[in-house]
Order: C-alpha cells, then structure tokens, then sequence
C-alpha cells in the first residue's frame, strides 16, 4: 500500500467522523434548548445577576458587582493572592448597569 493511498483514507475517516459530529451538535443543540428553558424561567423569578465563574474572591465571583479596587482591598500595593484575578479582567467603568452619577453644581 502507497503512503498516499494511507493518508487519503486517514483524512477521509477524519472528515466524516468530524461530519458526524456536526449532525451530532445540531440534533443535541434542539434538546438542549429545551432543557435550559427551565433555568432561564427560574433566573428570571429569581432576578439572578450572572454566572458565577470562580469561587475564590467576592470580585470573580460576580464580576458585574466588583468595584475596581477590590483586589487591593488588604493594601494598594498588595499582590492578588487568587489564581482567578490573573484570568479575568477588571470590570470596565463606567458600568452600562451602574447608575449615572449625581450631578455636581457649578459655582458661579
């Protein structure tokens, strides 16, 4: 057997394995659709905020609820101790949740 011949039958058992995993996602992408309806109403009742990806620090657990300064909380120039807070950035301010904030008079 040529190595060519080897090779055409390796890429062309790899290209349907990866077509069958294609039909795979799109038949399991509609029941799953189904099955995250439930969560979604009880995210709604319950007013939840957002996901929560890390456990460790209060600002990687809800990062839409962090203040920029959270980190440093023991001291300004204090190292974070999480593994977490090196993966995930700081919130951008102004936040699109945040209220505006209140207005400051001139003097005249």
């Amino acid at each position: 057997m040529r190595k060519s011949t080897l090779c055409l039958a390796v890429t062309g058992a790899l290209s349907a394995l990866f077509l069958a995993m294609l039909v795979h996602a799109r038949t399991q992408e509609r029941t799953a659709a189904s099955r995250r309806q439930p969560s979604a109403e009880l995210v709604k009742q319950l007013g939840l905020t957002d996901l929560c990806l890390f456990t460790e620090a209060r600002y990687t657990r809800h990062p839409a609820m962090a203040d920029r300064h959270a980190a440093f909380q023991d001291h300004p120039m204090a190292l974070d101790h999480f593994p977490s807070g090196s993966l995930l950035a700081p919130p951008a301010f102004p936040s699109p949740h945040a209220p505006p904030p209140p207005a400051v008079p001139e003097h005249p």
